[in-house]
């Protein structure tokens, strides 16, 4: 499969114009951060045209020394996270670079770090001093487990947090073991919630003048998102357990195997059942006793889903998914990240962009109409490549 020419193709589209303002264009951040949930939140507000200052270690941001590298020999990890920022390397024990540092908060906006609790006040700068210091200023801390609480001193890894955030023991088939996510995504949803609660923040210090402390945890994030399951747990106070890829309370909504490969297919009401069955050939299912409603299909889903299959597997997933799609169903092929960063659809959203420089990185989620939804527009800085001139500005 040839690689897209994603320069050409964003080129011509109005959609992902370079030249509107951004949102965020003014702000000043002082990023703190350092591998994933952290470096998430802040290249979100550097996507969104803030100014980010990203202060590193003298050594570099862990990530810096992780793989996958590209050609140059440099991180994709590092990358991924810290496009469109500048970078300065201190060492914040040092009397000279700590006021320096200090220097910057006072003019900034915005400061995200997510070190474990208790650094920020040992390097000496505390959130809550530095707010009544910067009463204009909103200080974020996206941590394991939050500021406070009796687990808040812990480390946290995103593979622990999914483990007892539930989420872990939610994900598998029924009969298997609990599996994690394929992605970190309670690093990332933290990071999420960490641009939400700051932007949030800065609606609010408009209309107040009032800066503020932020608190996110991968803990609290990743619990929020166990929507389905706590359902269960907190209406009828039940126990609930993983079910592989259907949903728990509507059927047909799986993934079903095909010739080669396998589909997912989802009717959330009667009308897109009765597309299915007369897509699939078997017009009788929608009268069939036990297939009528949402709530009989969800209690014999087992019977639908052999009944599906044995249909499903005389074409391939591709067929069915043409096929389900001009019938009006919700379909779509399983497929690997490789070949979903190939679509249509993902390359005329922008969701990867070519650099200046000739990398592809991620693009921004977050569309606008009035404001730029391209986003940052120069690559990942090296270590201290902007430090001489971060030095000049704020001494």
């Amino acid at each position: 499969m040839s690689e897209p020419n994603y320069a050409k193709l964003e080129a011509n589209n109005p959609h992902l114009d370079k030249d509107k303002p951004y949102p965020l264009a003014g702000i000043l951040v002082v990023d703190f951060t350092h591998v994933l949930s952290g470096p998430t939140c802040t290249r979100m507000l550097a996507d969104a045209g803030a100014r980010v200052i990203h202060i590193e270690r003298k050594t570099g941001d862990d990530t810096r020394h992780m793989g996958p590298y590209i050609a140059d020999g440099s991180s994709e990890y590092f990358r991924i996270c810290n496009a469109g920022k500048e970078s300065i390397a201190l060492d914040l024990k040092d009397p000279k670079d700590h006021a320096l540092v200090e220097n910057i908060i006072a003019k900034a906006d915005i400061v995200v770090e997510n070190f474990r609790p208790g650094v920020m006040t040992r390097l000496g700068f505390d959130p809550e001093e530095m707010v009544k210091k910067y009463p204009k200023l909103i200080f974020a801390s996206i941590s394991g487990f939050g500021q406070y609480g009796p687990w808040s001193k812990q480390a946290a890894y995103d593979t622990i947090v999914q483990a007892v955030s539930g989420l872990m023991d939610a994900t598998g088939e029924p009969n298997g073991k609990p599996t994690r996510v394929g992605t970190s995504v309670s690093d990332v949803v933290a990071g999420i919630m960490g641009y939400s609660a700051i932007t949030t923040a800065l609606v609010a210090r408009e209309r107040t003048g009032k800066g503020t402390t932020v608190d996110v945890s991968m803990l609290d994030s990743t619990f929020s998102l166990m929507v389905q399951d706590l359902m269960i747990a907190l209406g009828p106070h039940e126990v609930p357990h993983r079910i592989g890829n259907r949903h728990p309370d509507m059927y047909p909504f799986d993934t079903f195997d095909c010739q080669d490969q396998p589909i997912a297919i989802c009717c959330g009401n009667n009308h897109l059942w009765g597309l299915l069955s007369n897509a699939l050939g078997h017009e009788e299912w929608i009268n069939q006793a036990d297939f009528k409603t949402n709530d009989l299909r969800e209690k014999n889903w087992q019977k639908v889903k052999n009944a599906m299959q044995d249909v499903l597997k005389t074409k391939t997933a591709a067929e069915w998914d043409k096929i389900l799609h001009e019938a009006g169903v919700p379909a779509g092929l399983v497929l690997n990240v490789d070949k979903t960063r190939r679509l249509d659809q993902i390359i005329e959203r922008g969701m990867v962009k070519t650099l200046p420089d000739g990398n592809e990185v991620l693009g921004s989620p977050l569309k606008y109409g009035t404001w730029n939804s391209y986003g940052l527009q120069k690559d990942a800085p090296k270590l201290d490549e902007q430090g001489e001139q971060i030095r000049k500005e704020f001494e």
